[in-house]
């Protein structure tokens, strides 16, 4: 990986993976599930920063 911003070919083969996983699903279900992700990456975020603020 040549930069922080770019995926690895591992990344881009589970994206790959997700995205035939999440092809077929309701939009209720859909809407659902972009919001645990949301949810999920704003917990990350939080771990990092303090993380970081602590180091």
């Amino acid at each position: 990986m040549d930069m922080p911003g770019e995926l690895t070919l591992e990344q881009k083969f589970q994206l790959q993976v997700l995205k035939e996983q999440v092809r077929h699903l309701s939009r209720e279900d859909a809407q659902n599930y972009v919001l645990k992700v949301m949810q999920q990456m704003m917990v990350k975020d939080n771990l990092v920063k303090h993380l970081l603020k602590n180091d």
